[in-house]
């Protein structure tokens, strides 16, 4: 899908054509728009297609006629009626007369700028444009970030009640979104302090204060990361320890129950194998069978008091 809009008397409008000072919307384009982009504004085709893989990595690649800025952007993806987190590549190419955004799928970081809820923005702004663009993905970092941390307190809230595999896949997809989200911030990062030294794109004093908000705000979503990141790793340690305690514990019951209970066992075993129970102690008595049983009991009663104060169970 290609989308043109324009900034006209201050306010955003979409638009039929491409003009000077507009900016196209490319999402998840198809062959022909992708060649009919490239022929039209002489735009190499595999920079088109670039931002389209996944796997692409952050960069910044200067052309002759025109600019290629790759970015990661954070990205929801629903899977089993919930949502996960990862990252999708972003691509800015910036020409003389005009910008082009290619994103496999539409983005809130740039769905804010489509609506013209975006202060101070205009298409022809092309610098400004960049680093509103960069402050608003760093900002949708810090967003999503802060809500892995609420998801992770709450995926601990239920571990504390019953420790099930459902909650533990659950913080394994978490940490797994961290990664990426760690990541492709250090690649953002590089590009940023890339973009400083790119000639191609020019740099006025106005946007400065601008620039050096993306660079902290990126920085912060860095550090966030990584501390999200500890505690979940620390998390999923300390919930695999109490997992094989607690199976521990549940395998010396166990035990100890086996070693109680093979007493009686063994009393009731001599008795039933013996030929000449005659010989037997109280074979002769009428109360022998209870007397055994009781005697049995008293046993296993004392070995699980020894085994109880040695602080086996």
């Amino acid at each position: 899908m290609v989308r043109i809009f324009k900034t006209i008397d201050g306010s955003i409008h979409q638009i039929q054509e491409p003009q000077e000072g507009c900016w196209i919307a490319l999402t998840n384009p198809t062959a022909t728009e992708i060649f009919e982009i490239s022929e039209q504004f002489e735009i190499e085709v595999d920079d088109l297609r670039a931002p389209l893989d996944e796997e692409e990595r952050s960069r910044i690649e200067v052309e002759d006629n025109y600019t290629l800025i790759l970015v990661d952007v954070p990205m929801i993806e629903e899977r089993n009626d919930k949502d996960w987190y990862g990252t999708i590549p972003l691509g800015i190419i910036v020409t003389d007369k005009m910008m082009l955004t290619i994103c496999l799928e539409d983005t809130q970081v740039l769905t804010r700028f489509m609506e013209g809820r975006v202060r101070n923005f205009f298409t022809y702004m092309k610098t400004r444009f960049i680093l509103q663009i960069l402050y608003r993905n760093a900002s949708m970092y810090l967003r999503y970030l802060r809500i892995i941390d609420k998801k992770s307190e709450q995926v601990e809230e239920k571990l504390h009640q019953s420790t099930r595999n459902q909650e533990l896949i659950e913080l394994l997809e978490l940490e797994k979104s961290l990664v990426y989200f760690t990541t492709s911030l250090r690649s953002n990062e590089v590009v940023l302090e890339k973009l400083l030294k790119v000639e191609s794109i020019k740099h006025y004093p106005e946007d400065t204060e601008l620039l050096e908000d993306v660079i902290i705000e990126n920085k912060q979503a860095i550090e966030m990361a990584n501390i999200y990141s500890g505690i979940l790793s620390g998390m999923m340690d300390a919930f695999a320890s109490v997992i094989s305690n607690n199976l521990n514990i549940v395998m010396k019951v166990l035990a100890i129950i086996t070693i109680v209970m093979s007493i009686p066992t063994i009393i009731f075993s001599a008795y039933g194998m013996n030929v000449n129970t005659a010989g037997m102690p109280f074979a002769g008595s009428p109360w022998g069978f209870l007397i055994i049983i009781l005697i049995s009991m008293a046993v296993s009663v004392v070995a699980a008091l020894i085994l109880s104060k040695k602080k086996f169970f």
